[in-house]
């Protein structure tokens, strides 16, 4: 990994994003954050085809304009993902009836990939309500830090992939002081309390999150035709996670403890990012949560409030596909712009938060694009229930979810405890 200068911003947003801190804590200078001085943008029209037909029903969505819109953002935004491999092989490892104090069954599960010296093995933890009488729903997450970081539960295994340096971590290797150092992020017992499961797997066991030039993780699994060039519409590290979440999907339909036709897939910054993708390429997912997730997941792209298409693509070059970069600077010539991405998720209930100190994934944007999305679920007979972004703190739980809650760039029992009651909604 090449390093950056000390003191340049992208090195210090990727510092404190993997060290856990809230990444916008100062917002950086140089970007738009006056809300008077976004400039005019038109959006793509939702529901007009390429070849100029209008979308009137739910069937025409469905069988035309959704794949269209779907395949616009593989080439020119996320990139084209693989099937799904027929090298595909679930292990239980390790196993308890007894854990957290009593109240989970804890499964812990390597996903095998591969072959050979490219296998790749990915760890998915899995907590189940002890009490459950039949399979339940669920919530499948994707992590920062390591599964063993979500709860302090001395039995989740410690992972032994790429972990980025700082904050206790040396070589770039993961240790047991970090047990539970995420727990405030994850409400474990909140979602086993209230009859979920809860699934979580590392990022790192997918993809490492460095411009390694797709050498690590699950990218060399599938080369290219031509070694030595990528085509433009190849999938990146973005992709590459939500393809794995796609995997840790296929062992849960395996599990007889969990309904993985009611799984909700959650992630937050980055990975929320993945979650919206991930729900919008595989319709397996019952329910999508993005957490603050900004330029390239909820936010409108062409605001270029806060954190923009350039900026991500100069400070990430590895999460988009090389055509993306198309855009650097030029947001109206993309064909495609976020609110179609939350539309890829209709008729599934969909939600997306924002927190109002968290200006750099422009908050505005993020409810701007939900809103955008709501002609779709309209043609399904849904509506969002809100025409205009919602006070702080007061959420707004229709077809599609939204809040902006108090504070900064993070995950808060006050966002869990949104996503519970979406839930007990949509999925019970």
């Amino acid at each position: 990994m090449k390093p950056c200068h000390p003191l340049s911003f992208s090195c210090l947003l990727a510092l404190v994003v993997f060290t856990g801190l809230s990444e916008v804590t100062a917002q950086p200078k140089g970007y738009l954050y006056d809300e008077s001085k976004v400039a005019p943008y038109e959006l793509p029209d939702l529901l007009k085809c390429l070849d100029g037909t209008k979308v009137a029903n739910a069937e025409t969505w469905t069988g035309k304009r959704r794949p269209e819109v779907l395949r616009l953002f593989e080439d020119e935004v996320y990139g084209r993902s693989p099937a799904k491999p027929k090298a595909l092989r679930f292990e239980v490892v390790e196993e308890s009836p007894d854990a957290l104090s009593g109240k989970a069954h804890r499964r812990q599960v390597v996903i095998r990939l591969g072959k050979g010296k490219k296998a790749l093995s990915v760890n998915l933890l899995v907590y189940l309500p002890r009490k459950a009488k039949a399979p339940v729903p669920g919530f499948l997450t994707i992590n920062f830090m390591g599964n063993h970081t979500v709860n302090p539960d001395p039995a989740i295994l410690i992972p032994t992939s790429w972990i980025r340096n700082g904050n206790g971590i040396k070589d770039n290797k993961a240790n047991a002081a970090g047990r539970g150092s995420r727990s405030s992020r994850w409400a474990v017992d909140a979602i086993i309390d209230r009859g979920y499961a809860f699934a979580t797997v590392y990022y790192g066991d997918i993809d490492p999150d460095f411009h390694d030039g797709y050498e690590n993780g699950i990218h060399p699994l599938f080369p290219p035709a031509d070694p030595k060039k990528r085509k433009p519409t190849d999938w990146a590290s973005i992709a590459g996670w939500a393809w794995g979440l796609s995997r840790c999907l296929d062992y849960l339909e395996t599990d007889d403890g969990l309904d993985a036709k009611r799984v909700a897939v959650m992630g937050h910054s980055r990975l929320g990012k993945t979650a919206l993708w991930a729900g919008a390429s595989d319709e397996r997912f019952a329910l999508v949560i993005s957490n603050n997730s900004g330029c390239g997941g909820a936010a409108l792209s062409r605001r270029r409030f806060g954190e923009t298409v350039k900026r991500i693509n100069t400070s990430f070059p590895h999460w988009f596909c090389d055509n993306y970069k198309k855009y650097n600077d030029k947001e109206d010539e993309c064909p495609v712009d976020q609110h179609m991405l939350i539309a890829l998720s209709a008729p599934r209930p969909v939600y997306v938060a924002s927190a109002v100190g968290d200006r750099w994934a422009d908050p505005k944007g993020e409810f701007l694009s939900a809103l955008g999305a709501e002609p779709v679920y309209k043609l399904f007979g849904y509506a969002f229930g809100a025409s205009s972004q919602p006070p702080v703190d007061q959420p707004v739980h229709g077809r599609i979810g939204y809040h902006v809650r108090t504070g900064k760039h993070d995950v808060t029992a006050y966002d869990w405890g949104q996503y519970l009651d979406f839930a007990d909604k949509h999925l019970k």
